[in-house]
């Protein structure tokens, strides 16, 4: 013989399903917030490391560093708005020795806009002779260009040193260079896009 089915009361299905229903709303609750929680943290992790630099990416290409040759309305400097000067911190040194020299490139143009001229090693160029000998030059080895906007005013100094050693006609480090025997030597500068235009000789004598 069977045993009847058991019949819940419409009160206790009601009860049931309020139950439930209550069950179901505290683990939406929990859903919501725990997706909350897990927003907030990852808003504050972006937002420390934006205020620490992180995760922003900056790219640096050529197109957004201007290039001061072409610098819309600025001319190159002419023979006429740059003069050269060169000192020596000593007049002798000895063989094997080295010698600085203060290069020194001042404008004497008018114009307000200024002007662009290389001044590194290679467009600024120290020159050493002994009589129509040339012995040693700043621009044998290729260097980066050093443009610089001359304007009124404007005076650019800068060190170079001569270790008394001969350069070749190609690049060569400077320790493996033959050193000069004693004698008198004649050092210049000049500009290699203008080379007329240059400096008063300095005399330097070996001994």
């Amino acid at each position: 013989m069977r045993g009847r089915k058991r019949r819940i009361s419409m009160s206790k299905q009601a009860v049931y399903r309020r139950r439930r229903i209550i069950v179901l709303i505290a683990a939406l609750a929990a859903l919501s917030l725990t997706v909350f929680c897990v927003y907030s943290v990852g808003q504050g992790i972006a937002a420390v490391g934006s205020a620490m630099g992180l995760g922003v990416s900056h790219t640096l290409t050529r197109d957004t560093v201007p290039d001061p040759t072409k610098i819309v309305g600025v001319p190159d400097c002419a023979s006429d708005d740059i003069t050269l000067s060169l000192q020596s911190a000593s007049s002798s040194i000895p063989v094997g020795g080295s010698v600085d020299f203060t290069a020194t490139i001042t404008y004497t143009g008018t114009s307000k806009a200024g002007c662009l001229i290389d001044a590194s090693d290679g467009g600024r160029v120290l020159t050493i002779t002994s009589g129509d000998n040339t012995v040693w030059r700043s621009d044998v080895c290729p260097s980066d260009a050093r443009m610089l906007l001359m304007s009124k005013g404007d005076v650019d100094q800068q060190q170079i040193t001569w270790n008394a050693d001969a350069t070749g006609s190609t690049c060569a480090e400077d320790g493996s260079l033959p050193r000069v025997n004693a004698g008198t030597y004649t050092a210049r500068l000049s500009l290699k896009e203008h080379p007329k235009v240059t400096s008063d000789p300095v005399t330097i004598a070996v001994q």
